[in-house]
């Protein structure tokens, strides 16, 4: 008889394109079918077919204290006394505001909406409207959304123009933006040089989230920075999944950089539906009411979310897990690459505090390219061995894992034990 979750998969794969609202929840990349979950608490997953799972998925970022944490619990509730939508501005957006301009010095004024992928195509929007040009350089491997301009992958050079790397994209919506490798200075150069005063921005990961965990070498953000300045376009770190989570005040906190635009999401909605984009002052007074680049949303700023959010970002202040989540991710990457060398496996574990990932290569992993040189079909193996053994992973080779406060004590133990003996079964 089918489990609980294939029966769910099966109903839903009826009327859900794919049987998911997700693509990577799929599970296509390491094969199978997913389970579906029906409650989460700190670091454990329960599946709608009754297992307990170790996650290191934390719903993609937003779980730093761990799934369905009371605080975050109590002042959803709380809000909820009052209504769920109201149409109107609320308290709560205005405390998410001042947190947000606390936290991250370089935002001046801040704009609330829905998700990740609203935030950055306004903030793309944003950045054109006040620079009056057109073009926009992206890096293959950053992902900012699914938003037109953005969904473009790299064409045969570092100066090609990106063509789309989604049906129904617009070719001609691929000549603005520019795709170039990550971590290659001399391709900048060659890109404002071959279009002088036509670039409004660049838009980056500055620490890459989505082709697994990849960091910047050493100068390359500040490059960036001292590039976009020289010309006139803006920079934008898209920090939807480092925001709050690698240091209070995100990469740009770590590497002392100060972009000219800022996009969060995630973190600051405690699990609920949440994005915000801000930056200069000046910018973004460019924004309608004030100015003539337009942007709106029926929900931005829905108290629910900020009351999740303001909780989950107080809690932060209160527990300073930094110093701590990053103790746990180098914890988990030592028990691997211990185990890949015993086991005579190729093996590299980008890390940073609560984000890393495991590439199944020889291969130092420092842009998309060298990413996917990590053997998928191995990963997808070694995935399968995790879960069997009570601990989920992203369903991908080229995720990044993240990790909660939860995790301490004996769910790391644990999952450490698991990892471990998953690789030595490869």
């Amino acid at each position: 008889m089918p489990s609980p979750s294939e029966q769910l998969f099966a109903r839903a794969l009826q009327l859900i394109p794919g049987g998911v609202n997700s693509p990577v929840r799929a599970f296509r990349s390491v094969g199978g079918a997913p389970f579906f979950t029906k409650s989460a608490k700190g670091a454990t997953l329960t599946t709608a077919d009754g297992r307990e799972l170790i996650d290191f998925v934390c719903t993609w970022g937003p779980a730093i204290h761990g799934h369905n944490h009371p605080r975050i619990k109590a002042a959803i509730a709380a809000a909820l006394e009052h209504g769920t939508s109201f149409g109107t501005p609320n308290p709560y957006e205005v405390e998410m505001a001042e947190l947000i301009v606390d936290f991250f010095p370089s935002v001046e004024k801040v704009r609330l909406c829905s998700s990740g992928t609203e935030a950055t195509m306004s903030a793309i929007r944003l950045a054109r409207g006040f620079t009056k040009r057109d073009k926009i350089i992206k890096f293959a491997g950053c992902y900012h959304g699914h938003s037109d301009s953005l969904l473009i992958k790299a064409g045969s050079g570092a100066l090609t123009h990106g063509h789309p790397d989604s049906a129904g994209i617009p070719a001609s919506f691929a000549l603005e933006t520019i795709v170039l490798p990550y971590n290659d200075t001399a391709a900048l150069d060659a890109a404002f040089a071959a279009n002088l005063g036509k670039i409004a921005c660049i838009i980056l990961e500055p620490y890459i989230g989505n082709v697994g965990f990849i960091k910047p070498d050493a100068g390359y953000l500040q490059y960036v920075r001292k590039i976009t300045a020289q010309h006139g376009a803006l920079l934008i770190f898209d920090e939807v999944m480092t925001g709050f989570r690698l240091s209070r005040g995100g990469v740009q906190e770590v590497e002392k950089i100060v972009p000219d635009l800022t996009c969060l999401g995630k973190i600051i909605g405690g699990g609920l539906p949440v994005g915000a984009f801000g930056g200069r002052a000046d910018i973004m007074d460019h924004l309608a009411p004030l100015g003539p680049v337009y942007q709106a949303g029926t929900l931005s700023g829905n108290p629910l979310a900020m009351a999740a959010g303001i909780a989950q970002l107080r809690l932060l202040d209160e527990v300073k897990p930094y110093p701590r989540l990053d103790a746990l991710g180098r914890q988990v990457c030592a028990a691997a690459l211990a185990a890949a060398k015993a086991k005579g496996l190729p093996l590299q574990a980008p890390q940073f505090g609560s984000m890393f990932s495991l590439f199944f290569t020889p291969t130092v992993v420092r842009d998309m390219p060298t990413a996917l040189t990590s053997d998928a079909k191995l990963f997808g193996r070694f995935f399968h061995a995790c879960l069997d053994g009570g601990v989920y992973l992203p369903p991908s080779a080229y995720e990044s894992w993240f990790l909660s406060t939860a995790h301490e004590g004996a769910a790391i133990d644990r999952a450490c034990e698991v990892i471990t003996k998953s690789i030595q079964s490869l």
